[in-house]
This record gives structure tokens, C-alpha cells and sequence, in this order.
């Protein structure tokens, strides 16, 4: 039997919800994208996200020119003949990393009197495990005649290449409680990957934790080997050739020496099964071991820099390059490189800052870094560069003249050895790296 094509509201429109609510529609999917706030709305009616994702823009507006998508912020409007609500908020995290679950489950609360019997709810956000589970018995007290079904699919978006990491190459993860559902689900689901790995509901909140927790402990494991490399001459480097030419790691295995993990996403998950390790009495040496290792990796940069410095009059200047926690996203959350720019400044250092998708700080920190759209301008007259993000610009750019003929003092520190290929080895360059042999002889 071919089901009638399901009108979907994503709830929830920042990066999961909008990428999520286009690539909808661009599959023909009848789409209304809805949130609580004004301004996000009024530009997604403009065509404009709300946050830089390559592509995102026009996939809105083509969206919107074909009459599949639509946004507002009336809860009756987006959801009162909704087949399926898409729940995409991006859950938000403190400076600690800890997940604000209050502020989906206020929003999702708000919403329950427009959701009418039949609807299922499909859970995106990143919450804990046992949320799915606890919004039906709660939704269950207040009307126990509104016949719902609950979902569960982690997502799994790549900040600046979330419309390809969207289509899954690998599977989908799919939670849900019986069979109320599934046919319609896997409907949607299958127009972005034909292998949905079905599970409970508990399950596939379980893998997302599982999953992040993974690649962050893969992160600080591979960056403290890199640490033990720099004294005792191994090349982390080549340390994760070897790994990843062992059939058991792979190719595609977290284990590149480099910065530490940034951005909240990572540490909200290990967050999660730490807490809920604690409240079950559950040790959790390994998850707690690593937000501690990552935790000492963020003074590796600093470490560098002040014995890169310490010869240097005062006052040095340093050229702080990249300020998103990877390409292809302009947000500043949780930027390691801005916090970095922060503790130079504290140091009585002058910072430039440079960034292709940055045009300006936000409050209280425009006062302290200097921002520039120059990258020459940026770097002229610095004593070191710090290469925080791999923008395309600087491999195309940074060459050892264009360094030579601009800076008062040609040193770079380039966590990640995203310049390797045209800086390292270059005579009248310090060029230091993570895991990098002879850093520690500076």
C-alpha cells in the first residue's frame, strides 16, 4: 500500500532543524519549520539560516520557491495537522558542556495542547537517554486519549558538511517501541539512506552517547600519545599511519594527533553517560578520563606559545588564524581558538585575529581581539601565527615568502599540521606541531 506523502513540522530551527527541514523539502516532503523565535524566523522567510552551512541557503530558498517549505512561529499553525513533528533542537550547553534537557522538554511541553491524536513524534535533539521515554509518560498524564507514537534517530551532522553527512552513507539509526509508526518513518527516512538500523527507543538514544563518547576518548588517547611522541622523538604522524593501516582501526578511525575536541558536542555526550554512570552507580574511569585529557590538551597551544615567546620584546604580537572549531561553519561556540586569543590577551599580547566567515565578535570580546578580513594584514609585523582552523584560504596562501616577507618573526604553531606540506622542514620557519618530534627542545 503507497502511503499519502506526510506533512512533516520540524521543531526547532537552528543548525539541526533547518538542514533538516530543507533537505526535507528537497525531497518533495510537504515541510512547515517552526520556532518560538522572531528574528530566526523572519530571516528563514529570507532565505537566510541561521547559521553558515555551505549550501543551506539555496536549498532554503529552492525549497520555498517549490512551495514544499514553509516557517512560522504558530505552534497551531506548524503542528495542528502535522503527520509528523520532527523535534530538532540543537540542545543547548553551558560553558561546562552540560546539556540545558530543561529548556527541549519546556519547548516540546508548550507545544503538547496543538499536537493532535495519530501525530508521531520523531526526537532529534541531543538528550539523554530515558527523554523519549519520559516525554510519553508525562504527555500520557496530562491527555491519555491523544494516541501518539515515539521516536528516536540520532543525528549525525558535520558541521560544515551537514546536507551531504544528512543523506547517512553508512545507516540510520532508528529507536522506536512496537511497530505504531515505523511504516511512516521509514517512508522519510529511506529517501536518505536505504539501510535504517532499527532498535528500541533507549538504544538509539544509548549510540548517540556511545558513538560521540567514542570518538572523544579516540581524540584525547590519540593526542596524549602525541604528548609522549614530542619527548621521546617518535612523529605522531607517522604513529597514525601505522594505526590506520591496521585492519582492526581503519582508515576513517579518530586517532590524528591535533588539537583537542571542541564545540560542545563531544563533551555533551560523554556529560551525559558520566551523569548517568553517577546516578546508577556506575564507575566511569575511561568517559571521566577523557574530559580530563582533553581538558589538559587545551594547554598544549599555550605551552607552545609561551616558549615560542619567551625571547620575544615585548610587546608580541600573535596572529591567531581561524576562529570557527572547523571550516565550513561560522559559529563561535565554544571556540577553542577564541579562547586561546582570550588567554594571549591576558598575557599582555597583542592579538589578530583573521577568519573568512567571521565578520565580528560578539560583545565583550571585540574590545580584547582585533579581527581583520586581511590575511596579510593580519599576520604583518606578528612574531608567531597560529593556525587554529584549516580554511582553504591559508594552504592556498601561507607559503614560507609570503611568512618571510610579513612577519617581524617567522614562527608557526599549526596544531593540527594543516600547512605540514608547505611549512615543515622549511629552513628559517619554527614550525611546531602536535606530536611533532623536537617541539619539547624549544
Amino acid at each position: 500500500m503507497t502511503i499519502p506523502s506526510p506533512k512533516i513540522a520540524v521543531y526547532g530551527l537552528w543548525h539541526l532543524g533547518s538542514v533538516t527541514a530543507a533537505a526535507l523539502a528537497q525531497e518533495r516532503f510537504h515541510v512547515c519549520g517552526l520556532d518560538i523565535e522572531n528574528e530566526v524566523i523572519a530571516n528563514l522567510q529570507q532565505g537566510k539560516p541561521p547559521i553558515f552551512e555551505p549550501g543551506l541557503a539555496e536549498l532554503i530558498e529552492e525549497g520555498k520557491r517549490a512551495g514544499f517549505l514553509r516557517f512560522t512561529t504558530d505552534r497551531e499553525e506548524a503542528l495542528s495537522d502535522a503527520d509528523v513533528i520532527w523535534v530538532a533542537f540543537d540542545t543547548p550547553v553551558d560553558d561546562e558542556d552540560r546539556a540545558d534537557v530543561a529548556f527541549v522538554q519546556k519547548q516540546l511541553d508548550d507545544a503538547f495542547p496543538f499536537v493532535q491524536s495519530g501525530t508521531t513524534i520523531l526526537i532529534s535533539s541531543q538528550v539523554p537517554v530515558g527523554f523519549t521515554d519520559d516525554l510519553r509518560r508525562r504527555w500520557q498524564g496530562r491527555d491519555s486519549r491523544k494516541d501518539l507514537a515515539y521516536c528516536y534517530s540520532p543525528e549525525n551532522l558535520r558541521l560544515g558538511k551537514a546536507l551531504k553527512s544528512f543523506r547517512a552513507e553508512d545507516r540510520i539509526v532508528v529507536g522506536l517501541d512496537g511497530e505504531r509508526g515505523r511504516e511512516l518513518i521509514q517512508s522519510i527516512l529511506s529517501k536518505f539512506c536505504p539501510h535504517l538500523e532499527w532498535m528500541s527507543v533507549k538504544s538509539a538514544e544509548m549510540t548517540k552517547h556511545a558513538l560521540n563518547s567514542f570518538l572523544a576518548v579516540s581524540v584525547a588517547m590519540t593526542n596524549e600519545i602525541a604528548r609522549i611522541c614530542e619527548r621521546t622523538g617518535a612523529d605522531a604522524k607517522e604513529v597514525e599511519r601505522g594505526l590506520k593501516s591496521e585492519s582492526r582501526i581503519g582508515r576513517g578511525a579518530y586517532v590524528s594527533p591535533g588539537g583537542p575536541f571542541a564545540g560542545g558536542t563531544l563533551a555533551r555526550d560523554l556529560r551525559f553517560l558520566v551523569q548517568l554512570g553517577s546516578e546508577r552507580g556506575v564507575a566511569t574511569p575511561l568517559l571521566s578520563g577523557a574530559l580530563t585529557s582533553n581538558d589538559l590538551h587545551k594547554n598544549w597551544a599555550r605551552d607552545a606559545a609561551a616558549r615560542m615567546l619567551k625571547e620575544v620584546p615585548a610587546p608580541a604580537r600573535v596572529a591567531v588564524l581561524g576562529l570557527t572549531y572547523k571550516p565550513g561553519t561560522d559559529t563561535l561556540r565554544r571556540s577553542e581558538a577564541v579562547n586561546f586569543g582570550l588567554w594571549l590577551a591576558g598575557q599582555g599580547i597583542e592579538v589578530v585575529c583573521h577568519d573568512p566567515v567571521v565578520n565580528q565578535f560578539p560583545d565583550g570580546i571585540a574590545g580584547k581581539l582585533h579581527l581583520t578580513n586581511n590575511l596579510k594584514d593580519a599576520i604583518a609585523g606578528s612574531d608567531l601565527v597560529v593556525v587554529s582552523t584549516g580554511w582553504p584560504v591559508y594552504r592556498e596562501t601561507i607559503r614560507p615568502e609570503f611568512l618571510k616577507q610579513n612577519m617581524r618573526r617567522v614562527a608557526v604553531i599549526d596544531q593540527n599540521r594543516y600547512l605540514s606540506a608547505e611549512l615543515e622542514g622549511v629552513p628559517g620557519i619554527l614550525y611546531v606541531a602536535v606530536g611533532k618530534p623536537g617541539n619539547q627542545t624549544l
